[in-house]
Formats: C-alpha cells, sequence, structure tokens
C-alpha cells in the first residue's frame, strides 16, 4: 500500500543540492550526467517536483560567487534542455502543472544565502529574470543581509538590504526561505512579511536543539503566512546520538510538526548530503569524516529512499490524505499560488 501510494501521490522535495554535482563536471557533460546519475534516483525516488538550490562554497566567496552563482543556474538551464523528454526548468505554477501533465518532474530554481548578491539587492530581478524563484540570504555565518543561525548570540535582525531584499522579493512573486536564518532574523521576517514564507529544510528544535531546528513558535509563525516547514532528513538535525537518527525518529519529526502547525503546512526538505559528497569529494577526503558521523540516516542517502518516508507516516498512523498533503500536495500548492506572481 505505502509503494502505491508514494507512486501515485505528488511527491515534492524542497532542497537537494545536486548542482554542486553536476557542476562539478565539465559543462559538456551537465546534461548527460544528470541523466545518468540523478534523474533515475529521481525517478525511483518517485519525486514530481524538485526545489535545485544554488550553493556557494567558500571556495567560491566572496570574489568568485556571482560567477559560480551564475554557472549553476546556467547549469540547471543546460540540464533542463539535454532532458527536455524528463524534466522541465518551472517559473510558475502554471509550468509545475504542465511538467507533470506531460509526465516530466518539474524543477524549480533557488539560492541558498545568495552570497553573489550580497548587499546589491538591484540583482534579484535579474535573477529573477533568469528563473530563481525561492531564495535564502544566510547560510551559517554572518552576510550583508542577515546573520545565519550560526550566529544566533548576536540577536541579529535583518540589515536595511535585507528588508529591501525581502520587500523586492515579494514583489516579484519569488519565495523567501528560512532555512539557515538566525532566530532574530526569522522573527523578523515574520514581522514583515505580507506574503507566504518557507523553510525549505527545517526540521523540529523541540526534538533536536541546534540551532538549524526550528522552535515551535517560528513554526506557528511560518504557518500563520500560509507558508510550508519542510523537514530536514540530516542526521545531526534529526538526533544527537547516531543510535537515534533513524528513519522512525525522521517521523518523530515529522509528527511534531504536523500537530504543531496542521496538515496543511508540513512538507519535506531532504538535504542529501550524502549522495552530493559522494560525487564531488576525493575519495581520500571520505576518509576525513569523523566516525561516527553520519551523513545520512539508514537507507535516505538519496532520493530512490523517499518511499521509506511515505512508509514511516503511515506505519505511525498518519492518514492517507494527510501524507499525500506531506509528501508533496503542501508544497505544490503553495508553489502554483505563489510562484512567479507580482504583487
Amino acid at each position: 500500500m505505502s509503494l502505491e501510494l508514494h507512486h501515485h501521490a505528488v511527491v515534492a522535495d524542497a532542497h537537494n543540492d545536486l548542482l554542486i554535482a553536476v557542476t562539478a563536471r565539465p559543462p559538456k557533460r551537465w546534461a548527460a550526467f544528470f541523466r545518468e546519475r540523478w534523474l533515475p534516483q529521481l525517478r525511483e525516488g518517485g519525486v514530481d517536483l524538485q526545489v535545485l538550490p544554488v550553493f556557494i562554497g567558500d571556495a567560491y566567496r566572496p570574489e568568485g560567487a556571482l560567477r559560480q552563482t551564475l554557472r549553476m543556474i546556467e547549469c540547471a538551464h543546460t540540464i533542463a534542455e539535454g532532458n527536455q523528454d524528463s524534466v522541465r526548468l518551472c517559473l510558475d505554477g502554471d509550468d509545475i502543472d504542465a511538467a507533470h501533465a506531460a509526465g516530466r518532474i518539474a524543477l524549480v530554481l533557488a539560492l541558498e544565502s545568495a552570497p553573489g548578491v550580497d548587499a546589491s539587492v538591484e540583482l534579484f530581478p535579474t535573477l529573477f529574470r533568469l528563473g530563481v524563484r525561492v531564495a535564502s540570504l544566510a547560510h551559517w555565518s554572518r552576510t550583508p543581509l542577515a546573520d545565519g543561525s550560526g550566529e544566533d548570540a548576536t540577536g541579529s535582525r535583518l540589515t536595511g538590504a535585507g528588508v529591501e531584499a525581502l520587500e523586492i522579493m515579494e514583489s516579484l512573486g519569488m519565495l523567501y526561505d528560512v532555512s539557515h536564518l538566525g532566530a532574530s532574523g526569522v522573527a523578523h521576517v515574520l514581522e514583515l512579511a505580507t506574503r507566504p514564507v518557507m523553510a525549505t529544510h527545517s526540521s523540529a528544535r523541540a526534538l533536536r536543539d541546534h540551532h538549524r531546528n526550528l522552535t515551535d513558535d517560528q513554526l506557528r509563525g511560518i504557518a500563520a503566512t500560509g507558508g510550508t516547514v519542510c523537514v530536514n532528513f540530516f542526521p545531526e538535525f534529526v538526533a544527537k546520538d547516531p543510535a537515534e537518527q533513524t528513519v522512525d525518529r525522521l517521523a518523530d519529526h515529522f509528527l511534531h510538526v504536523l500537530d504543531v502547525v496542521g496538515p496543511d503546512h508540513v512538507g519535506i526538505g531532504a538535504d542529501f548530503i550524502e549522495e552530493v559528497d559522494h560525487d564531488t569529494l576525493p575519495r581520500c577526503c571520505e576518509e576525513e569524516i569523523p566516525e561516527g558521523f553520519r551523513l545520512s540516516l539508514p537507507g535516505l542517502s538519496g532520493p530512490r529512499g523517499l518511499p521509506l518516508v511515505t512508509e514511516a507516516l503511515l506505519t505511525r498512523g498518519v492518514p492517507e490524505d494527510v501524507v499525500r498533503k506531506v509528501l508533496g500536495g503542501n508544497v505544490l500548492e503553495l508553489f502554483r499560488k505563489e510562484l512567479g506572481r507580482a504583487k
């Protein structure tokens, strides 16, 4: 029953860093590498809608951040153009519906932290024209727009440029992503937002006290905007004890968020680190991962494991209609209403 439900439901993953892995290849290989390495996993996992974040590593910051941002955006377009029978880069809800009607996976571009923009917020409309539809303004540390959750001790809110960025994004129909944003920044966004915001990959702080997770008040605040909280699968955010880093504990996070915000505001933000690292790290560097530190939950190293989430939720008694919403119905509905809709 779980496999049947999973493959008949719309499955949306709000965070998969696969562009990092694809752009590590020569540009002439981008489309083919995606087809060979990632498309089969997405198909096996039943993914119908995949958000593709543009994440810029430290090696490119600050001087090369904008260049690498544009390079990764170009990669997404190249993937779509080279795999037109299988995927479509989507700009709004109509595009997503058309992709699904044609049996293709809908791809949506996002920015993670936006170091290529920094305080030059006038570039957000440029990036919107290039297809970006979701953006966050910080990662772990401080940016000219906001502080990441690793800087929570500063108590910093959005900067003036960060406030302007939020206004520009809302005017364009670009969704604001609060994942990675510091606690005071999240509060500031929730004070100012006039359109729905989302957390593309964040779990419940009540179950795992980590600064990357969201408190119950933050969860309620996001839901109150009409937004969606997409639960993160990264083991360190699911549980501190490696023995508890399991699919069942992940289900606890889903159930907790459902209990706090209700069935219409929960989704999936998998954040599959292990598969991306496998495609990018030299073999020698894999040995540097600390003993006992996990990059994935058992069975969830990549998209093909997503049916395990459906099985876990059904086993825990979540009704089928709610499971469908969590798997992708809520994210799809949010994107239909908000993506590319000018204010």
